[in-house]
């Protein structure tokens, strides 16, 4: 069964669906540091800008009706591969015991300012 996950206190967009769960399973969309409140990006930094889109993920996340605790792997697109230290410090605070896989590349699409881009799949069964 899948269903698709909507979460009004995240980005969204016409063009893909915010996560889809497929029954023990919640995936993610890659999500980046938009503040839904003014529409505009968190701040400059990478730490601003991981801050948020891990904000966002944990958002959509409560929507399927799970939470960072679930969350299995982390995938994180950076636009500068010389950001990795400080988007490090950040997502160290969001994963503080017990992480879940990860993987780290470089982001290849270039969207104006966006420094991350955060996807994320949890298991709650």
């Amino acid at each position: 069964m899948r269903e698709i996950v909507a979460a009004p206190d995240a980005p969204t967009s016409p063009l893909y669906s915010q996560a889809v769960k497929a029954g023990a399973h919640v995936y993610v969309s890659g999500t980046v540091g938009v503040d839904v409140t003014t529409g505009a990006l968190a701040g400059p930094t990478i730490k601003d800008q991981t801050r948020q889109a891990l904000a966002n993920c944990e958002a959509v996340l409560r929507a399927a009706g799970a939470t960072l605790e679930d969350v299995v792997e982390v995938g994180i697109l950076l636009r500068n591969p010389g950001d990795f230290a400080e988007m490090n410090d950040e997502y160290a605070v969001w994963f503080p015991r017990r992480p879940p896989s990860r993987y780290v590349a470089k982001l290849g699409v270039e969207l104006p300012g966006v420094l991350v881009s955060i996807r994320l799949t949890a298991f709650i069964g």
